[in-house]
């Protein structure tokens, strides 16, 4: 049976952002998106979400015209004396080491940016989600890493994983923000485009 809908790709590499996709049960595909994400030092962590989640929907539907193409990027900042410490995705175990210990006892955002573009039309939005994390003791952080590497993703933890035994609270409208694609909000928005969602 054929969709009466256009065709749905995610802009995205991100196995967890297809995963999430995945729970409404749509069809869509994924394409990887030629952004540059080369950070800007000036740059607002609300603002390079926002700027890169474009950018990734811009350059995919710039070869799919006639699909609904959704971008999505994640930002993770530490507030700091001189502004929000940019929290990247650690990469090895000496970063993350760093980065949970850094963020222990800290309230760490997250800045969840998604952008859906059909041809000429585009929505937008920004899910904010504050994490308390708890007090840590080094030996918890090579514990926890030695349970779950969480080298790929923005802070060096997975929320929907072990990673919330890291956490003393989460404040968040939409919980799904926080592993990467507002879920809410992108149903609303494909709602929007036509697809029953």
């Amino acid at each position: 049976m054929m969709n009466d809908f256009p065709p749905v790709i995610l802009a995205s590499t991100s196995p967890h952002r297809r995963l999430l996709l995945q729970r409404l049960q749509l069809p869509f595909s994924t394409a990887s998106p030629p952004v540059d994400e080369t950070p800007d030092p000036a740059e607002a962590p609300v603002d390079r979400a926002m700027r890169l989640a474009r950018a990734k929907a811009a350059s995919v539907a710039s070869q799919h015209p006639r699909a609904i193409v959704i971008g999505s990027d994640q930002v993770a900042s530490l507030a700091g004396p001189a502004g929000p410490q940019l929290l990247r995705k650690p990469g090895n175990r000496d970063n993350c080491r760093q980065q949970l210990l850094a963020m222990s006892g800290q309230v760490v955002r997250f800045d969840t940016a998604v952008a859906i573009r059909l041809g000429s039309t585009e929505l937008t939005h920004l899910e904010p989600t504050l994490v308390q994390v708890r007090s840590l003791t080094p030996a918890e952080v090579e514990r926890y890493m030695d349970r779950e590497p969480a080298f790929d993703c923005a802070g060096g933890f997975k929320c929907e994983g072990l990673g919330v035994s890291l956490f003393q609270s989460v404040e968040s409208r939409d919980p799904t923000a926080l592993v990467g694609l507002p879920l809410i909000w992108t149903c609303e928005a494909l709602r929007q485009l036509g697809v029953p969602v």
